[in-house]
């Protein structure tokens, strides 16, 4: 006689992956491909999920998961995560602006942003390329704050979440395991 009921619960997965623009970062989309279309289905059976998500026409480093509590964990801006990104930009980014991610922006909908570190790695009249990070990830957010300070973000690549950095090697599209040096580092966030 069976006591009771038992579940079994699928094994945690942790990908990697270096997003290309044009993907949605969500499970499931009627009109566009998502960033778990690209993925084996292997690793769909695991029920996965993006942390966080990146702009349709934003590329870069996106984690994929299973692990609930670890995205919660990584999404929460009282955990203080960095999320490291490279822009180009339409204009030259000055001091005022360093000092205005630094104090927090505000934007159009009357937020204010945690305080950002900008970078600037290269600037002239006519545009610029920055570094970019924040602790938190409201909607369309770097590029939001751009527009408050007058400027537009012309290409938009996340490089660093966390401890993990894009992958050199790791091409538009694809993804792989993190190893459990990566995972253990996520988890001590």
């Amino acid at each position: 006689a069976v006591t009771g009921v038992q579940t079994c619960a699928l094994p945690i997965l942790y990908l990697v992956m270096n997003k290309p623009s044009g993907v949605v970062s969500a499970t499931v989309d009627r009109n566009d491909e998502t960033v778990i279309d690209l993925i084996d289905d292997e690793y769909r059976a695991f029920k996965p999920f993006p942390i966080g998500r990146l702009d349709k026409d934003t590329v870069g480093l996106l984690l994929i998961t299973n692990d609930g509590e670890l995205n919660h964990k990584l999404i929460a801006p009282k955990s203080h995560v960095d999320k490291v990104y490279y822009a180009e930009i339409n204009k030259c980014i000055g001091a005022s602006d360093i000092a205005a991610f630094k104090k927090g922006i505000v934007i159009d909908d009357g937020y204010k942003c945690m305080p950002a570190a900008l970078e600037v790695l290269s600037a002239n009249d006519n545009e610029s390329e920055v570094m970019v990070t924040i602790q938190e990830g409201k909607f369309h957010q770097v590029k939001r704050m751009f527009e408050s300070v007058d400027k537009s973000v012309v290409f938009l690549k996340r490089v660093r979440f966390g401890p993990l950095k894009l992958d050199k090697d790791l091409a538009e599209g694809q993804c792989r395991e993190l190893s459990s040096e990566e995972i253990n580092l996520l988890k001590q966030v």
